[in-house]
């Protein structure tokens, strides 16, 4: 048997409109195409599904089956059908985000807040565990964006660039490097540097500056939390480099001393990588509009 949505649509038109000629007008079909379907039916099905000879036209009860199966499975169809237009269009669907950067969560969380309001109808979640191999997650489509500041040339994914920072020194304002007017690498190796819980060849003093010098600093000391981070500098108890728009956002950083990383500096970009057939979505690209304002907004001085 062989019974199509096209076939379910012509038996459901002709019983609601009581004629195959009203239903034909409806279905924007010639009678005889109509028709045509009809006997078709009833050679798959072996039975006739209207009553013969009866005006207006009646159901036999192997029709009755067969319009309550197309009143059941119709609705479904196009329910499932608008469900992928709006797929496609990005008006629903999942957001699962992976961060290969500690700060990002001084910016990510207000993004994720307004982004809900914009797209109710989108799943969007922080899926911890996968910073560190977060782009072979994204390619397996455990996740669906990446924030990260070392863009990969790579098939299939799209990195779209956020906005661009610069790694910054922070010392207490009595420390004997907050008197230099930039810091470089050297400096770091009788220091006790206070950093994010991760790995350091992801961090920006460490890949940028002293990995590739091959200088190791005194101690290191990881913390969580960048309010702490700053207490501890501010306390005298060891320096750290954190992002500038963090230092500009950020209380209290009065009380400590700032200086760019090398005579010239250093400035990093973050970007976001998205599978490239998702780069159009719709919520996908009000992510990128919002990451972008909220951020102009923290890295504004106060």
């Amino acid at each position: 048997m062989n019974i199509e949505l096209k076939h379910l649509r012509i038996i459901l038109a002709i019983h609601e409109s009581g004629s195959v000629q009203k239903a034909t007008e409806q279905l924007n079909m010639t009678q005889s195409a109509v028709s045509h379907q009809l006997r078709y039916i009833k050679d798959q099905l072996g039975v006739d599904i209207f009553i013969p000879e009866t005006r207006p036209l009646k159901l036999s009860a192997e029709g009755l089956e067969l319009i309550n199966a197309a009143r059941r499975i119709l609705p479904e169809v196009e329910k499932l059908k608008s469900r992928f237009i709006d797929l496609k269009s990005g008006q629903t669907g999942r957001l699962f985000i992976a961060i290969e950067c500690h700060a990002c969560f001084e910016w990510l969380f207000p993004v994720l807040n307004l982004l809900r309001e914009h797209h109710s109808n989108v799943d969007i979640d922080i899926k911890p565990g996968l910073a560190f191999n977060a782009i072979e997650a994204l390619k397996n489509e455990e996740v669906d964006l990446v924030i990260s500041a070392d863009p990969e040339k790579l098939p299939d994914v799209r990195f779209h660039e956020l906005f661009t920072y610069a790694p910054t020194f922070i010392s207490a304002k009595d420390h004997p490097l907050a008197e230099r007017s930039y810091i470089n690498a050297s400096d770091f190796t009788d220091q006790t540097v206070i950093t994010y819980p991760v790995p350091v060849e992801r961090l920006d003093l460490f890949n940028q500056l002293l990995i590739p010098q091959g200088i190791e600093p005194k101690a290191i000391r990881q913390i969580e939390l960048t309010s702490v981070i700053l207490l501890l500098v501010g306390a005298n108890k060891g320096v750290s480099v954190l992002p500038d728009w963090v230092l500009q956002s950020a209380r209290d950083t009065e009380l400590l001393a700032q200086k760019k990383l090398t005579k010239s500096g250093i400035t990093r970009k973050l970007y976001a990588a998205v599978r490239t057939r998702d780069s159009e979505k719709l919520y996908i690209e009000t992510f990128l509009s919002l990451s972008k304002d909220v951020f102009s907004r923290l890295a504004r001085p106060r």
